[in-house]
C-alpha cells in the first residue's frame, strides 16, 4: 500500500477554498498547523488574495447565502466577526442583513409556526424561537402581532 505524499500548503488551500470560500483568518487558522513558518503562511495567504483565490468580500457574501435564509442579522454578524473581516466589510454585511431582516424573519416565521401563537405561552415561545435565531425583538414582535393579517392574505388566490 503506497502512501501519498503530503499535500503541500498551497494544495491544501485550494481544497478548502475549492468546497467553499473562507475567511482569510479561517483559512490562516486551518492551515497553520501544516505551515512551516507564520511567514510561509502569510506569503501565501497574499498570493491567495493577489490571484484572486482568496477574498473576505466573496466570504461574506457566500456567509449572506448560507445562514442569511436562516438567522437573523445579530446571529450572522456574531459569526462574521469571528472572521475578522475588517471594519467596512463588517459594517456593509450588517447593513444588507438589516435591510432583509423582516422579509426573512416573516419567512422562518412561516416555516416554523405558520399560525399565530393561541395563547401568551405559546407567543413566548414565538418569539424566543426568532430571537435566538438572531432577529431583533422589535421585528419578532411586528411580525407575530402581523400574523393573523399575514395569513389572512396568503390564504386568499
Amino acid at each position: 500500500m503506497a502512501t501519498r505524499p503530503p499535500l503541500s500548503l498551497k494544495a491544501r488551500a485550494v481544497g478548502y477554498l475549492s468546497r467553499r470560500e473562507h475567511s482569510r483568518a479561517e483559512l490562516a487558522r486551518k492551515l497553520a498547523p501544516h505551515a512551516e513558518s507564520p511567514e510561509q503562511l502569510d506569503q501565501l495567504l497574499d498570493a491567495l488574495e493577489r490571484e484572486n483565490w482568496l477574498s473576505n468580500q466573496r466570504f461574506a457574501d457566500s456567509l449572506v447565502h448560507r445562514r442569511g435564509a436562516r438567522y437573523g442579522t445579530a446571529r450572522v454578524m456574531q459569526e462574521a466577526k469571528t472572521h475578522k473581516l475588517d471594519s467596512e466589510q463588517l459594517g456593509e454585511l450588517q447593513e444588507r442583513l438589516r435591510a432583509t431582516e423582516a422579509d426573512r424573519a416573516r419567512e422562518v416565521w412561516r416555516k416554523r409556526f405558520g399560525t399565530p401563537p393561541a395563547t401568551p405561552e405559546e407567543r413566548a415561545k414565538q418569539i424566543r424561537f426568532m430571537v435566538a435565531r438572531g432577529f431583533s425583538r422589535g421585528v419578532v414582535g411586528k411580525i407575530i402581532a402581523g400574523a393573523d393579517e399575514m395569513l389572512g392574505e396568503d390564504g386568499e388566490g
